[in-house]
């Protein structure tokens, strides 16, 4: 199946990088990829939320989100390694934005990160809307971290809108729409 870019959002030194249109029927299939997402501050969240067709232009917030995560982690020096599920970043029909990676990520030249998000069928009017997500980070005092994000949204609507941001501060970021049919 081919991947067709539907649009790029350039982030600096933003609050948000929100993708408004071109979420619709097209597709089955909606993949975001990020590069070069760094924060403004440090030891924040990169995150997602959506907007259904009935809040277009809304707070994003409105969504029941049901999620888990887990994540893995190296230091640099080699002194630590760990595998864990994170407790602290999965919901239960929580309407938070949901953290896709780290909890403190940092805004040094040699830190930031890079991942992708799949959003399933969100034209969908049956049907929730699944996702997944995998990103790679530097985390605080130079740890390599890779997470694994997946779930759903409890949300019978069509999906029109998502939202990406940091969980306080802004970000300067690449990321892409891509539709794939």
């Amino acid at each position: 199946m081919a991947m067709t870019l539907i649009t790029t959002n350039t982030s600096s030194d933003a609050a948000t990088s929100d993708f408004t249109t071109g979420i619709d029927s097209t597709y089955k299939l909606y993949v975001f990829k990020f590069y070069d997402v760094n924060p403004a501050t440090d030891g924040v969240t990169f995150q997602f939320q959506v907007n259904a067709s009935d809040d277009v232009g809304g707070d994003f917030d409105e969504s029941y989100i049901t999620s888990t995560a887990f994540a893995a982690y190296h230091t640099e020096d080699d002194s630590s390694t760990s595998l864990g599920y994170r407790t602290d970043v999965d919901q239960a029909q929580g309407t938070s934005y949901q953290a896709l990676m780290g909890d403190t990520l940092v805004n040094d030249a040699d830190a930031g990160g890079v991942g992708e998000l799949f959003l399933f069928n969100p034209a969908s009017t049956t049907y929730v809307k699944h996702f997944y997500a995998t990103t790679s980070f530097i985390f605080g005092d130079d740890y390599a971290w890779n997470a694994y994000t997946a779930g759903y949204i409890n949300q019978t609507l069509a999906l029109s809108e998502v939202s990406f941001k940091m969980s306080s501060g802004n970000m300067d970021a690449v990321i892409k729409m891509y539709g794939v049919g």
